[in-house]
């Protein structure tokens, strides 16, 4: 029996939800590695959102990928997925091996330090498969990530380390938000993959 897999597999929310902590899945060579490529080769653009009517462009980057060249709407801006380069396919096939799960899109994110960050929120998009896992995979700088009960409040925190996976299932998206907080601790960038399954 394999003790320390089930320890990094075992629910990190207390109810209302599963988040599974994989821990690191890549080597610092595969990391290092990963990170070069996509920082040199994806087409990044700054993010955009539109909240009560105003239209705002935050300093962190996005790209969106996909098994077809559809759209994809959130904070009320579309964007159009390119496909996927060699680097996303080898990622995206670790990714379903570990998670059991098949993946059809993924959200980059680029945070150039730790004064980038993700405000509390939800992915409840209505394209999005209902209860479907989002699996997140960092490359670069360790971060806190954040969960919070919409109901109780109650809070969750876990550092997010360079190689490692993250998976959101069942009712997470629900009955959770969850945050990037931003911090001055971090002056490195962070690069976050979200595989996820779109309904087309």
């Amino acid at each position: 029996m394999d003790l320390f897999n089930q320890k990094k597999q075992q629910n990190i929310l207390p109810f209302d939800g599963e988040v599974i902590d994989h821990g690191l899945v890549l080597n610092r060579q595969e990391c290092n590695f990963y990170y070069q490529k996509l920082w040199d080769e994806i087409p990044w653009e700054n993010d955009q959102a539109i909240v009560f009517g105003k239209h705002y462009i935050t300093k962190r980057k996005v790209a969106w990928f996909g098994d077809k060249e559809y759209n994809y709407t959130y904070s009320g801006v579309t964007k159009q997925a390119h496909v996927w380069t060699q680097e996303l396919l080898e990622l995206k096939s670790l990714v379903e091996k570990l998670s059991g799960t098949t993946y059809n899109s993924c959200l980059l994110n680029l945070y150039h330090d730790g004064s980038e960050g993700m405000a509390w929120h939800s992915d409840g998009e209505k394209t999005l498969l209902e209860k479907g896992t989002i699996a997140s995979l960092t490359l670069g700088a360790e971060r806190k990530f954040s969960f919070k009960h919409k109901e109780t409040k109650q809070r969750v925190d876990i550092i997010l380390k360079n190689g490692s996976l993250l998976l959101m299932k069942g009712e997470t998206q629900k009955n959770w938000l969850h945050r990037l907080p931003p911090t001055k601790k971090v002056h490195s960038p962070r690069i976050n993959l979200t595989f996820r399954t779109i309904m087309l």
